[in-house]
């Protein structure tokens, strides 16, 4: 049977009775009595007492373990590409910015601060977020057209990864130089790995302890690196002696439906290659391919648009855990996602064979979902 912690009603008996065994004559259960409010507070401590124990067992466990202790456990379990131990913590964004200046040869300083969200209406929800960023180097301007300077973010997050062509604004204006900066590039900026994230390290780890160059260890080293989520290890797929690694970043890279960039797959080969065995012949570190899914439904009740959204997440979800480089597609998988949405009652599913990826390198991304209306 499982452990459960008794009731404050039923460890206040247990006390009682043990008075009354213990004591000959003596009765706990007369009230008002001495013996029942000193028992009755005696049972009060043992419950909060069996409560503290039952909390703390579920903290030894990292399945279980809230915050504090599973960064205990992390700490202890985990090595990440950085060097540090446990929770991946939120990382800066980087990149180049370009500037122009009416006076030939005006400096910026290093350390010159700049910040987002100028020239944004009153209402606009980007001024609640302004991001601070700073100068690497001393940037010499020129007259005669722009100069672009390296920059980051001062604090840590996925919220300094500006678009290109969005507008920054020097906090302190330097004369000869517009005040005005344009984004060239700014990305690498994670966020700190959630809970359940670090969670499932964690288990990964302990449950596939290293084995000196596994696929699944070439699968732990990809998630040691900021920003990385999902990964996948092919021995042999390139020929003899090869492992292929893809992995994908579903936060970092959201906006691309988590697909990494030339930089993260240069930032994930440049770890594995410090951590793989030398006798592997060749490591190739690559992007999945999409394979964009179109399923189309018809006959669905109810038709809304609150509900064909309660599909696509919930499809999305399911494309979450099931899809990897070249694994097929059920149509039961899809059909179960739809109707696991949660006001969908009936549908037809017109697309219903499964989704084949051409080649182990192909993963699943969700598409577009087209409706038909019922033909009575």
């Amino acid at each position: 049977m499982p452990w459960s912690t008794p009731t404050l009603r039923e460890v206040r008996g247990l006390v009682r009775d043990s008075i009354r065994a213990s004591l000959p004559g003596a009765d706990a259960n007369v009230p008002n009595s001495v013996l029942r409010v000193l028992s009755d507070n005696q049972g009060a401590l043992c419950h909060l007492t069996l409560q503290y124990i039952d909390w703390l067992a579920l903290q030894l466990l990292p399945d279980t373990a809230e915050t504090e202790w599973l960064d205990r456990h992390g700490q202890i379990w985990l090595v990440n590409a950085d060097g540090s131990t446990g929770r991946k913590m939120a990382t800066l964004a980087h990149g180049k910015a370009s500037f122009t200046a009416t006076i030939n040869g005006s400096v910026i300083p290093a350390g010159t601060q700049l910040q987002s969200g100028v020239n944004m209406p009153p209402e606009s929800e980007s001024r609640n977020n302004v991001v601070a960023f700073e100068a690497l180097a001393d940037i010499t301007t020129s007259s005669s057209g722009s100069v672009e300077g390296d920059i980051r973010a001062l604090d840590p997050g996925s919220f300094g990864n500006l678009p290109p062509g969005s507008s920054l604004s020097m906090v302190t204006p330097i004369p000869g130089v517009n005040q005005i900066a344009t984004v060239v590039a700014l990305t690498g900026g994670t966020d700190t790995e959630t809970d359940e994230q670090l969670r499932a390290r964690i288990l990964r780890r302990i449950q596939q302890p290293p084995m000196g160059g596994a696929a699944y260890d070439y699968e732990a080293w990809a998630l040691a690196v900021p920003g990385v989520t999902r990964a996948w290890a092919s021995p042999n797929e390139m020929g003899l002696g090869t492992v292929t690694v893809r992995f994908l970043m579903d936060d970092l890279r959201a906006d691309d439906d988590g697909w990494p960039q030339e930089e993260d797959i240069i930032a994930v080969a440049d770890y594995l290659d410090q951590k793989r065995p030398v006798a592997v012949k060749d490591c190739y570190v690559v992007a999945p391919i999409k394979q964009f899914l179109d399923i189309m439904i018809a006959d669905l009740v109810p038709d809304t648009e609150e509900v064909r959204a309660e599909i696509e997440q919930s499809l999305r979800d399911m494309l979450l855990v099931e899809a990897a480089p070249g694994q097929r597609i059920f149509a039961a998988w899809v059909n179960y996602a739809i109707m696991s949405a949660p006001s969908v009652v009936s549908f037809k599913l017109v697309t219903d064979d499964d989704y084949v990826m051409p080649s182990p390198g192909h993963m699943a991304v969700l598409s577009t979902i087209d409706y038909q209306e019922s033909d009575a």
